[in-house]
């Protein structure tokens, strides 16, 4: 290794170079996700530079008071095999020390998160394909009479309290549909373009039929591209559902914590939100 390595947090343009780096690697992850991203923990991205130049970096988010998220955990492929992620490792596991932490972990490194404490909760499937969508009775979009309820029964299905993200998260250029009945959310679904196709996520419902009325109505506004969905393994029904529509399994995750796993309702959890922040 060669010049001097300095830790810090990241900008919110240097957080885009990172999500660049993450499309690079095949993430897929949204094109606009940045700045709903920075505005869930400011803090909560590292990066190493090396004489100025970016190196690696890390997304170290924290929820509520005891809750927190890795992810985007990437070195540029000139400072590999160098001790750059670990770097950033350490510097994003102090940010959310004495918190329960989830990650979701590729198969390759589950193991290795394992040494460190991580088990795992549940897999998930990415699972891709095309539907067409319609418009469906009860389903609204996001506005902000429904944005308080909305964060609300997030809360029942995240581990935490996440109004800074979804306050960013619900706007444009995502798409959000909620699914009303007799006054009570039955659940939400946002949309976003990707570089390849797009992605729903969260997913959360009350049941596998809310599930699907919501996928029904996000994918009215895809004009027929792909869509992606992180479904939990356990959601048999819905993974039954989408196979019959015609979508192909993907890669596999696994969601993994360290510390006691959060006790929020993940049985309403049809497609995870972001396997960068949880």
């Amino acid at each position: 290794m060669t010049g001097s390595a300095v830790i810090r947090t990241l900008a919110l343009s240097e957080l885009e170079c990172l999500l660049d780096w993450a499309r690079a690697e095949g993430w897929n992850p949204g094109l606009a996700d940045a700045a709903a991203f920075h505005a869930a923990d400011p803090d909560g991205f590292f990066g190493c530079f090396v004489d100025g130049v970016f190196a690696s970096g890390i997304s170290a988010v924290r929820y509520g008071n005891d809750f927190g998220f890795i992810g985007l955990y990437i070195a540029h492929p000139d400072f590999r095999g160098q001790g750059m992620g670990r770097r950033v490792w350490v510097a994003g596991m102090a940010h959310i020390e004495g918190r329960t932490i989830g990650l979701d972990g590729v198969a390759e490194q589950q193991q290795n998160y394992r040494s460190m404490g991580f088990e795992p909760f549940y897999e998930t499937i990415r699972w891709s394909g095309r539907l067409r969508g319609t418009a469906v009775a009860g389903v609204t979009d996001v506005s902000v009479g429904n944005l308080p309820a909305i964060i609300h029964y997030d809360r029942s299905v995240f581990p935490q309290v996440r109004k800074a993200f979804l306050s960013e998260w619900l706007k444009p250029p995502r798409s959000t549909k909620v699914l009303i009945d007799d006054g009570e959310i039955r659940g939400y679904g946002v949309c976003r373009r990707c570089n390849d196709g797009f992605k729903i996520g969260p997913l959360f419902a009350m049941g596998t039929t809310e599930a699907v009325t919501l996928v029904q109505s996000l994918v009215a506004e895809t004009e027929g591209e792909t869509v992606h969905i992180d479904v939990p393994a356990p959601q048999q029904g819905f993974s039954d559902y989408l196979s019959e529509a015609g979508f192909q399994k993907g890669f596999t995750t696994a969601r993994m914590y360290r510390g006691l796993p959060p006790s929020a309702r993940t049985a309403d959890i049809f497609g995870v939100t972001t396997l960068e922040l949880g």
